[in-house]
């Protein structure tokens, strides 16, 4: 027997993420070309839902009914809506994912799909995973939930939650893993042609921009620093810089950027690697040079810290061409 999932499409669905497990679980085929899978999509009342942007709706074939047999309940993202501004949820939903809970059915959700789970209590005291944008909103709406925001999936089990777009294929793939095994979850990377496993996080997408140049305290010496990164630069020398005691320095740094200057001048450095390695064909040992990490093994250390990948992986899926 194939194994049912039930897709849950809200108003604000993301239209990546309600496309994704069709895609990815429909790949997935037994040696008579037979699938494992098959994908129903719902909404409440069976009413059409209008997705976060591109002009058209989509119009489900079921309501909530699917959700009281299905073996697996599946949330796509939402943009907007309750979930997201009040945490409040359609007492019909939060009764249905409840009950599909209750009886055993596996919960799944992609990017902010989680927010739904979250608001129908299932998340509560568990770890998830969502996108790294909406992390302030999440921690704030939902504080029971012990949020992840580095991972690109988090397997809880009974419950499973992604981070954004892209990361939802990753976790249809590794749940198409663990039911049936690492030959069937390739072949359906394959068919989708996507990569079967990305190493790392999502930590290695979050924008960390350079903090916005203020004309006063500490700014002009963080300036100064970031055009000497390829050159020791000691706390000392960054304090004299801006003509204040290490001590003053040091909590007024603090106070600016939410860091200490020694970890902020780690961050910047870790950008530029990352930069380099993006822009240029220098070597790695030239690009730990260049970015004042001094030695390819250190920048390897600090990369693999930071957001979870080698610095010859960071290149390959990043490399501007």
């Amino acid at each position: 027997m194939t194994h049912a999932i039930a897709m849950v499409a809200l108003d604000g669905v993301v239209g990546f993420d309600l496309g994704v497990p069709p895609q990815v679980f429909g790949a997935a085929r037994d040696p008579g070309d037979r699938p494992f899978y098959t994908v129903t999509t719902c909404a409440p009342g069976g009413r059409a839902v209008r997705p976060e942007r591109g002009g058209f709706q989509v119009v489900p074939d079921h309501d909530l009914t699917p959700l009281a047999t299905a073996d697996t309940v599946l949330v796509p993202g939402v943009s907007g809506g309750p979930v997201l501004t009040t945490g409040r949820l359609d007492p019909e939903v939060t009764e249905a994912l409840r009950a599909a809970h209750a009886r055993g059915a596996r919960i799944i959700s992609i990017c902010t799909g989680a927010s739904v789970l979250a608001a129908a209590g299932l998340l509560d005291g568990r770890t998830a995973a969502s996108h790294w944008a909406w992390a302030k909103r999440l921690r704030r709406l939902y504080p029971r939930v012990d949020w992840d925001f580095d991972v690109l999936f988090f397997d809880g089990g009974d419950v499973l939650t992604s981070a954004g777009v892209g990361a939802g294929i990753d976790l249809c793939l590794h749940v198409v893993r663990e039911d049936h095994g690492t030959a069937v979850a390739n072949l359906a990377a394959r068919r989708c042609v996507v990569p079967p496993w990305r190493d790392g996080g999502q930590a290695q997408y979050i924008e960390q921009p350079v903090p916005a140049a203020l004309g006063g305290g500490t700014e002009p010496t963080r300036a100064w620093a970031l055009r000497r990164l390829a050159e020791p630069v000691s706390l000392e020398e960054m304090a004299g810089h801006a003509r204040m005691s290490v001590r003053t320095f040091t909590r007024r740094f603090r106070d600016e950027t939410g860091l200490s200057p020694q970890k902020w001048l780690l961050r910047q450095r870790v950008a530029h690697a990352r930069l380099l390695l993006e822009s240029t064909d220098l070597t790695v040992d030239l690009v730990a040079r260049r970015s004042g990490l001094g030695s390819a093994t250190a920048l390897r250390q600090h990369l693999q810290a930071t957001i979870g990948v080698p610095p010859t992986a960071y290149r390959r899926t990043f490399r501007q061409t």
